[in-house]
């Protein structure tokens, strides 16, 4: 488990990680999201000892790693694929690390050969591409079999099989009940990864909850339908809302603010309806005789929740998202 309380990082008058308080939890995959700048790698690198926080704290399993000798066996971490002696083998790069944290030399050949680079071990990694590096950069994380993984952007430079293999990893590395936090811009890789998110902005939190949950404060709910009555459906549903008192005022069940409802022609002859779930849809469609060729609920997107809770936290943002 990392546990991090009122975590805070300064450079000068910059304020990088802003009280940050996170726990990410054995047995899940946690998804951490920002956007540039935001201070994700500050933030990992004060978990790893590597930064020393401001105020604050951050520890790994009850204690800050850097009170723990031989940190592999512990903690392992992918930070920057490249920051790694390029005249060395990929042998010899893990053999390395394998002696100064007392590992015995034959997790090298393993870790090699679960992330595919067998053949690769006595080639020099000056020679690797990004994604071989990332391959080599997860065999040092596992090498000392440890309970608790980080990885920073670990699909950059991976190909769609890299890629599977390592959505395959993590899941499993989590279901042996180990804790795995990962970085990563790729929303939509992220969402076939991560259960759990962290979100920050300007080194503060945004959002620490389920990526089911965050997803859906964002979108409202839509739904898209096929009929050949057209010139029915579209009053059927706002008429219907309109009875149900959506989009009056507040929803009498929850104490939400309901949605509208809503319908809108697509150009492809569907319909988009908003403020209605696909059941409720389904049901007055069937007691008025209107035919559905088609009615499919829309997931929210990872992507969209993002960009809506993260727009006032871009700090580099060009003239067109501006």
């Amino acid at each position: 488990m990392i546990e991090a309380t009122e975590l805070t990082k300064r450079y000068g008058e910059t304020t990088a990680v802003d009280r940050l308080s996170f726990t990410v939890r054995p047995g899940v995959v946690t998804g951490f999201l920002g956007p540039n700048g935001a201070g994700k790698s500050t933030t990992l690198r004060m978990v790893l000892g590597l930064n020393r926080p401001t105020g604050g704290t951050v520890t790994v399993d009850g204690q800050p790693f850097g009170a723990r000798p031989r940190g592999l066996r512990h903690v392992g971490a992918l930070l920057d694929a490249h920051d790694v002696h390029g005249g060395r083998t990929a042998r010899a790069h893990l053999t390395a690390l394998a002696a100064g944290n007392g590992l015995p030399r034959r997790r090298v050949a393993e870790v090699l050969a679960e992330v595919g680079l067998s053949d690769a071990a006595g080639r020099r990694i000056a020679g690797f591409s990004l994604g071989m590096k990332q391959r080599l950069g997860i065999a040092a994380a596992l090498l000392g079999d440890p309970p608790v993984l980080i990885f920073d952007e670990p699909l950059n430079g991976l190909d769609p099989e890299g890629v599977r293999w390592l959505h395959g990893l993590l899941g499993q590395l989590a279901d042996e009940g180990r804790t795995v936090l990962v970085s990563s811009h790729l929303m939509r890789e992220m969402e076939q990864t991560a259960e759990e998110l962290i979100v920050i902005g300007r080194g503060r939190l945004i959002a620490a909850q389920s990526l089911r949950e965050f997803a859906a404060r964002s979108a409202p709910l839509r739904v898209s339908v096929r009929t050949p009555d057209g010139d029915v459906l579209p009053g059927l549903l706002t008429d219907a809302g309109k009875r149900m008192g959506v989009g009056a005022g507040t929803d009498a069940g929850t104490g939400a603010q309901a949605e509208a409802v809503a319908v809108r022609a697509e150009p492809d002859g569907s319909y988009t309806v908003t403020g209605l779930p696909a059941d409720r849809i389904g049901e007055l469609a069937f007691a008025n005789g209107v035919r559905l060729y088609e009615l499919r609920p829309h997931s929210a997107s990872l992507e969209e929740a993002f960009m809506e809770f993260t727009a006032e936290s871009v700090q580099y943002a060009s003239g067109a998202d501006r």
